[in-house]
């Protein structure tokens, strides 16, 4: 089977950094990618740092086929994001006709003014494609493959019910779980061996203590839902109940 397209995320925010703000983006699109069979497989937090930025998107956007990018392209002085990526890519930025026009059409509705502060939010890189953004209607964009999204989750979440659809992916990943009242010393050893029976799955140990009694949850996670089973019954039949 095909390895499924990969995906890394880069979590922009002095606020994020400080422990002022909890991000809850990653935990979202870490399931959303799941679901659509695209592999998040890293995660990094810079500082709104231009250079930083910067060199995080080269970084990330070279080493997999998807970086999704959140905070930082609001209205205020230290919302970088957008000049750092067209920067990274050595692509001019402007404010932008159609981002602009869905902003004057939004705050001409809500009876507020299009002043230079909300028009920062208009700067899109030359040949950008804009992405929706139906909850605070200031778009995010796509360049190449960066996916560059709002900090807000519930406008995080919108941007990516957008740019989804429009990815390629591959399998779900799939997944069952055992839980076994034993302690990890005790399994450790035909756990092993499982998963190097099962190379093509992956499983997982998560530990827990419960009225004084240690036990485990076991995960087992793939793209074949018949070697899961599989691998499944192999483990009950080795720790039964």
């Amino acid at each position: 089977m095909p390895a499924n397209p990969s995906a890394a995320m880069l979590v922009i925010g002095d606020e994020i950094l400080s422990g002022r703000t909890r991000d809850s983006n990653m935990h979202h699109l870490a399931g959303e990618l799941t679901r659509a069979g695209i592999d998040l497989r890293e995660v990094r937090v810079v500082s709104d740092d231009r250079a930083a930025i910067i060199g995080a998107v080269q970084a990330l956007s070279a080493a997999h086929d998807n970086l999704f990018t959140s905070g930082g392209i609001g209205p205020t002085h230290d919302d970088i994001t957008a000049e750092a990526v067209a920067a990274a890519f050595d692509t001019p930025i402007s404010v932008r006709d159609d981002a602009r026009a869905l902003l004057e059409a939004h705050y001409k509705r809500s009876g507020g003014q299009i002043n230079e502060a909300r028009l920062r939010m208009a700067r899109i890189p030359d040949g950008a494609a804009l992405i929706d953004n139906p909850v605070s209607i200031a778009p995010g964009f796509t360049i190449r493959n960066v996916h560059v999204m709002a900090g807000v989750p519930a406008v995080f979440e919108a941007m990516v019910a957008s740019v989804l659809p429009t990815l390629t992916g591959g399998a779900p990943l799939l997944s069952q779980s055992l839980r076994i009242e034993r302690g990890e010393g005790e399994i450790a050893g035909p756990l092993g061996d499982l998963a190097e029976k099962y190379g093509d799955l992956s499983i997982g140990s998560y530990p827990y203590v419960k009225d004084g009694v240690f036990g485990a949850n076991i995960v087992i996670r793939g793209h074949d839902g018949a070697r899961i089973d599989a691998a499944m019954i192999e483990l009950s039949e080795a720790f039964p109940a």
